[in-house]
């Protein structure tokens, strides 16, 4: 009975970790590889095939059955929400603003 409740709650974690990692990478397939120079970001390439990877792992602890290095919690499975979570975190917001343009006249707090 706690087997599979385990096996559930894993089965979760890992499809939370597969939909953080696919918007990572559906998002960087979407920004201009210009906006990443222009923010002193790594290449386009390099996060895409950095987010690519990260989603190609989730995916395999998804379907996978679990343990391993490839199970749901697994090292793999770990260095791949990081690696998705650090691109949401950084570059997303700062290649997003790139492509703003407008004016410059935004405090720390908004415009004024």
């Amino acid at each position: 009975m706690i087997a599979y409740i385990e096996s559930g709650i894993f089965l979760i974690l890992a499809l939370v970790a597969f939909a953080l990692e696919a918007w990572a990478f559906v998002d960087c397939l979407r920004r201009k590889p210009a906006a990443f120079e222009a923010m002193g970001k790594r290449t386009k390439t390099f996060w895409m095939a950095l987010t690519g990877g990260a989603t190609a792992i989730g995916l395999i602890s998804v379907v996978g059955s679990g343990g391993g290095l490839f199970g749901t919690l697994g090292l793999f499975g770990l260095a791949a929400v990081v690696a998705a979570s650090v691109y949401l975190a950084d570059v997303r917001p700062a290649v997003r603003d790139a492509g703003a343009g407008g004016s410059r006249n935004n405090g720390p707090y908004g415009p004024w």
